[in-house]
């Protein structure tokens, strides 16, 4: 798997920062919103939880998300929600300098989240075990997916089920202990990539797939053509935990913003008529 970096088809995608340990973190994710136009970031659940609300704080925060929280009988898988949903939250509200409370969710009809009246950034999330990955965009849209680096799923069969022929061949033909991580990966970006799209699950695996790693990455179609250009980015990184993360990106050609502030994002027409409506106070 290669290491982090940009990827050399696409915009760039810097490596994703863990936050939850350190305030200097989020200064590091909003650098990257700014200056790339993408953020990725994770954060342990051990580490993160901590820090949570609790009883009236937890419930501003999820917000509409609260009646969902409590229909969740078990509670591990309770924490785990309400931790995600809180840290795409404070995610959000820290590269927009905004208040998490403030900020609503919502989802689309395949349950892609997104900001209701911030479109102008594009969220992602993605959890497994302990590990919650979100990525963020300006750029158009995104997706992200999180696996453990040791699952296993090469060797009983499940490989038939989410390759597409030539991704198959590809990976009979490497050595039998990289079977596994590249398929780990290939998981990962499949699913990043149908996140970005807003298809989950509705667009079968072996209708698209991925090239080797270490090239230049980009969909292809079942036989190994290319099937996207320079307009989407892909990238995994390993993290250090033991987990294999990836993202997906789509440039739409909106750019860079100046800033990422819900004051500097808002449509110029829009800020002069509510600076007119305050002078006629």
């Amino acid at each position: 798997m290669t290491v982090p970096g940009n990827s050399t088809l696409g915009p760039p995608l810097g490596a994703p920062v863990e936050v939850g340990v350190d305030d200097a973190a989020w200064d590091r994710v909003r650098e990257d919103l700014t200056g790339c136009g993408t953020a990725l970031l994770y954060a342990h659940r051990p580490v993160l939880q901590p820090q949570l609300p609790s009883g009236d704080g937890l419930r501003r925060l999820l917000g509409r998300d609260w009646s969902r929280y409590l229909g969740l009988a078990h509670a591990d898988v309770r924490d785990r929600y309400a931790a995600s949903r809180v840290l795409l939250k404070s995610a959000a509200a820290a590269v927009l300098r905004g208040d998490p409370e403030a900020l609503e969710l919502a989802y689309g009809p395949t349950g892609r989240p997104y900001l209701r009246g911030c479109d102008q950034v594009d969220i992602s999330l993605s959890h497994t075990d302990d590990l919650l990955f979100v990525g963020l965009t300006t750029r158009g849209l995104i997706g992200v997916d999180a696996e453990r680096a040791d699952r296993q799923m090469y060797g009983g069969g499940l490989g038939r089920h989410v390759c597409t022929p030539y991704e198959m061949v590809t990976l009979a033909a490497l050595p039998e202990e990289q079977r596994n991580p590249s398929l780990v990966r290939l998981w990962t970006l499949k699913e990043a990539y149908s996140k970005a799209i807003g298809q989950g699950m509705q667009f079968r695996f072996t209708e698209f797939g991925f090239g080797p790693d270490g090239k230049p990455v980009r969909v292809q179609r079942p036989d190994g053509s290319a099937g996207t250009g320079d307009e989407w980015a892909f990238r995994t990184f390993p993290l250090a935990s033991g987990y294999c993360v990836s993202a997906a990106v789509y440039d739409a050609g909106f750019g860079t913003p100046g800033g990422t502030d819900i004051t500097t994002m808002l449509d110029a027409d829009c800020v002069d008529s509510i600076e007119e409506a305050l002078g006629e106070e």
